[in-house]
Formats: C-alpha cells, structure tokens, sequence
C-alpha cells in the first residue's frame, strides 16, 4: 500500500505561509496554548473538529500542532519532522477527530495538556480563522475571546467589587492601553477569569504586583504569538 503523503511531502519541508488556516494558524493555537500551559507538555490529547477533522493528516495540521506544541514558529523547517523532535523531546500525543461538531467553527482544535514535571495542565480551545488568525475561545472551560496577536494577560481572581476597574487602573498606570477585556465567572462572587488584551508589554513590576493582590490566584502573561 502507498504511504499517505502529506502537503508537506509535496512541497518540501518550508512552512506554508501564514495564509493557510491548516498550518499556521494551527501552529500559533499551539504556542499560545503552551504560555498558558507555561511550559511544553509532556501529554497532549489533541482533537480536531469538523473540517480540520477531515483534513489534518492529508493538509499536514498534525505535525503543525506538534511543532507548535514544542515552540516552534510559523516558520521553522523542522516542522516536517516535528514526530521526531517530539519523540527527542519526550513529548506524548494521541489525535482525536470530531466531524460533525455543529456548534463549533470547522477548523477548532480541542489540546488537553499536561507536563508530569510541574503538575500543571490545561485544556485550551482554538479556532483557526485563515490567513494564520486564532482565536482561543475557552480555556479550562472559561469561555474567553483573544487572538494571541497582542499582548495577553490571563488573571484567575476571586469575583469581588471593584476588581475589574481596579486591574484596568493598574495597567493604565504602566502606560499600556487595553484592546479588549473578556471576563468569565463560575457564578457571582465565585471564581472569576480575565482575558486582558494590551496593545504593548507590561513590565515584570507590574506583573509582580498584580500576582501579590490578596484576590488574584494566578497571573499568566503572554507576550505578542508569530
């Protein structure tokens, strides 16, 4: 039986450019999903929706994921190889496919990541919206609305009064102005989350402070994704 080939197969081992949802924008799903994770895991269950659940081996969505997942960028040549870097970094991975997903955009990719050394997981949401724009709609079941193309900050804190108004206050006086602000909570007075997009970076002062409030549980900033 002939070996499957891939896109990648056909045109050699440069990156599709940032137009083609089934790679860059795979890949970038990826690396913001590690920033949250904080590190490059060492479990991934990775599930592609609908049409994504067609197409990634064929259209190479499976080895951009890979490589996104050991942080590699858009770019990288390695990412043909990304099985084998993967197998070199330790990195575990099944794939699951969804193809009839009716609520969910057709190119949503589901990553359930764990790294054993530090404890840590996370279940990121991303969709893949062509010409290498993301957005990731859900993490840790917090629905959310960011794209990884500014500056992002993640902060788990406790839903009290005043606490939105007081965070925009504190960015503000590190001169960064806020793109956008999405806010999800278990319920009234329970656990919020915050998705604060800043169109420049915040200083490590500023991040330090904000981690040191008696409300805020976790702070998790992640830098511009390429």
């Amino acid at each position: 039986m002939a070996e499957k080939s891939s896109i990648f197969d056909m045109i050699g081992p440069v990156m599709i450019g940032p137009s083609s949802s089934h790679t860059a924008g795979v890949v970038r799903i990826a690396r913001a999903a590690i920033r949250i994770l904080g590190s490059v895991p060492t479990h991934a269950t990775i599930t592609f929706y609908n049409s994504f659940a067609r197409t990634y081996e064929g259209h190479g969505s499976d080895r951009a994921i890979v490589a996104g997942l050991l942080g590699m960028p858009t770019d990288d040549v390695r990412i043909r190889e990304a099985f084998d870097h993967a197998r070199e970094a330790g990195l575990q991975y099944t794939f699951q496919g969804v193809g009839n997903a009716s609520t969910m955009h057709p190119n949503t990719i589901k990553l359930q990541l764990r790294d054993e050394r530090t404890g840590q997981a996370v279940e990121v949401i991303g969709q893949s919206r062509g010409g290498g724009v993301i957005r990731i709609v859900e993490v840790d079941g917090f629905p959310a609305d960011f794209s990884a193309s500014l500056h992002t900050l993640i902060i788990d804190a406790d839903d009290v009064p005043g606490s939105i108004a007081f965070i925009a206050s504190v960015i503000a006086h590190d001169d960064c102005n806020i793109a956008t602000m999405f806010v999800s909570r278990k319920g009234k007075n329970d656990a919020a989350r915050q998705f604060i997009e800043v169109d420049s970076g915040l200083r490590d002062i500023t991040l330090d402070y904000l981690r040191q409030l008696r409300w805020v549980h976790r702070v998790t900033y992640i830098p511009t994704i390429d």
